[in-house]
């Protein structure tokens, strides 16, 4: 249902085309996702904004990293778009475009093709922060002052749950309000979520095992005894390589958000767009392959 053709109304902007900027048909994938602004009561002027154009915008400086007021001419300037980006963040908007597309493409590659997963991975990550972001604290293991992303992917790397804290709270504390956002209603499949040692804790296991209706466990995976360095973990290695993907988006190369919420809303823009080009790949893009390694 979210591959076929709309009557949605296509755009070219009159502009050349950035690397960032939707295709035809990855727009017609998400148009019907965007809520449309109501018509004033009072009346007054139309919309003439490009609703196209507001997510081309987004999805350019989610990519690119450049600052708001800063964006290119030809885009729509920040006065604009970033009513519409708080707005999203704020109403859930691109949450609910996240899970939308997640269920798309498990429809089409995942092995059970069910919307809805059966086991997946969490993990964090300490980012630093720019001089004028908001609230920050020092994560003492990574030696890194600034906040602390915290997701929950499927077994094909897929966002299904995000939270961003500052660095200094510890990781199985941060992980009570990631986890809670895998609701029974939404995910009624899953079985397993698989960690590493440091969710090893009793406080949280003691707060799972308060959770009314909880359908999964947390299993830990641990490192082989006597393991020195970096060791890939089976099964837990996928949320990393989803880290690394959102490497690749430079907003996300560290916290310039003066607010979390914001932090939170800029990952699923990343996740979008990631999966947009998963859905319906551009031609300069080079077609996925796993890396084998000896």
């Amino acid at each position: 249902m979210f591959l076929e053709a709309t009557e949605c109304a296509m755009n070219d902007g009159g502009r050349k085309r950035y690397p960032s900027d939707l295709t035809d048909q990855q727009w017609e994938i998400i148009c019907e996702l965007i809520p449309q602004p109501r018509k004033s009561r009072k009346g007054g002027r139309p919309r003439t904004v490009d609703m196209r154009e507001v997510v081309n915008t987004i999805l350019y400086q989610c990519r690119s990293g450049c600052q708001w007021d800063m964006l290119p001419h030809d885009l729509l300037p920040k006065s604009t778009v970033y009513d519409y980006f708080a707005k999203w963040r704020d109403d859930g908007t691109l949450r609910k475009v996240n899970e939308r597309l997640v269920g798309a493409i498990r429809m089409l590659e995942a092995p059970s093709e069910e919307l809805e997963p059966s086991a997946g991975s969490i993990d964090s990550q300490s980012v630093k922060t720019s001089e004028r972001s908001g609230s920050r604290g020092y994560d003492g293991g990574k030696k890194i002052t600034g906040r602390k992303r915290n997701i929950v992917v499927d077994t094909l790397g897929l966002l299904l749950a995000v939270t961003v804290t500052i660095a200094s709270v510890d990781d199985a504390y941060a992980a009570r309000p990631v986890l809670k956002q895998l609701s029974q209603s939404k995910q009624s499949r899953l079985q397993v979520i698989w960690a590493d040692s440091k969710y090893h804790n009793h406080a949280l296991n003691s707060w799972l095992g308060r959770q009314a209706n909880l359908t999964w466990k947390l299993e830990v995976i641990r490192r082989p005894k006597g393991a020195k360095g970096f060791v890939l973990l089976p099964k837990r290695w996928v949320v990393e390589r989803t880290f690394s993907w959102f490497g690749r988006w430079r907003r996300l190369s560290r916290d310039y958000e003066h607010r979390t919420e914001s932090s939170e809303a800029m990952i699923h823009v990343a996740s979008i767009g990631r999966m947009l080009r998963r859905l319906a790949p551009t031609g300069d893009q080079p077609p996925f392959k796993y890396r084998l390694t000896t």
